[in-house]
């Protein structure tokens, strides 16, 4: 074990990391010391799988920016993460703009959610942005748009707007042509649990959408990240909504984005 897994065991440890944030940005990312720990690791890896593949600009998305407290941080950390990496990061937020809309049905979970929840005020928000983009609007209409006009491939994209609806027609924007996005997208869903009133179960919301774009797209797949239940933290309850885009059929997703080291290409012989 570390020195510094270590001391994180500590009391109040953790605390004080994240009041005074300093340190290696690789070594925060891995102990979740930003404000957003899910989207710094969805941002740093994809940024990592981008200059393995010498790509040197991805966007990175947030759908239901609300309050705006999520995008501004996920600005943040593509700001210094990018840095960190040698990538240039674009950072774009999609919302209404008008709060939630009325549900369509069930799968909605209305008994949850409802018109006019997370209404945010755009004139409030903008000039917190540094380089952010606010899309405003209907999905159904934003999303198709935007992917015509879009200038870098997406690498991590948060989904956090509650309704089956609205996420169906979120996950368009794994719909476009291969160089809309990187071979493999990570991608954090927040509303697959709910409170213990919600029962929420894979036949609604955020579940059903994924279920139903699975069996839409032969090759392409969207899949939890199975090993971040066995190698992260203990601290970390999120790394259950982090999933992956997969395309399968994109022209590099087999190419190598294991770092040249020995420690990989020469294995010694046993003691």
């Amino acid at each position: 074990m570390s020195v510094l897994s270590q001391l994180l065991r500590l009391p109040y440890s953790r605390g004080l990391w994240h009041r005074f944030p300093v340190g290696p940005v690789d070594k925060r990312v891995l102990y979740g010391i930003y404000p957003y720990p899910h989207y710094a690791y969805g941002v740093f890896w994809s940024a990592y799988q981008a200059r393995q593949l010498k790509i040197p600009r991805i966007t990175v998305i947030e759908f239901g920016v609300a309050g705006g407290r999520g995008l501004i941080a996920l600005e943040n950390a593509a700001i210094e993460i990018g840095a960190f990496h040698g990538v240039k990061i674009d950072v774009v937020g999609f919302d209404s703009g008008a709060g939630m809309p009325p549900p369509v049905d069930y799968r909605d979970l209305p008994h949850i959610w409802t018109t006019g929840f997370f209404r945010m005020e755009p004139d409030k928000l903008l000039p917190r942005l540094r380089r952010a983009k606010l899309v405003l609007g209907d999905v159904r209409k934003t999303v198709p748009q935007w992917l015509a006009e879009q200038k870098s491939p997406i690498g991590f994209v948060a989904f956090d707007l509650d309704y089956y609806s609205s996420t169906s027609a979120a996950l368009a924007i794994f719909e476009g042509d291969e160089s809309t996005h990187l071979p493999r997208v990570y991608s954090y869903f927040d509303d697959l649990s709910s409170n213990d009133f919600g029962c929420m179960n894979v036949f609604v919301g955020e579940h059903l959408a994924i279920s139903e774009f699975n069996d839409r797209h032969p090759q392409r797949k969207i899949s939890r990240i199975e090993q971040l239940r066995l190698n992260r933290s203990q601290w970390e309850k999120w790394s259950e909504r982090m999933y992956a885009f997969h395309n399968f059929g994109h022209s590099r997703y087999a190419e190598r984005v294991v770092p040249d080291d020995r420690r990989y290409t020469q294995m010694p012989l046993s003691a």
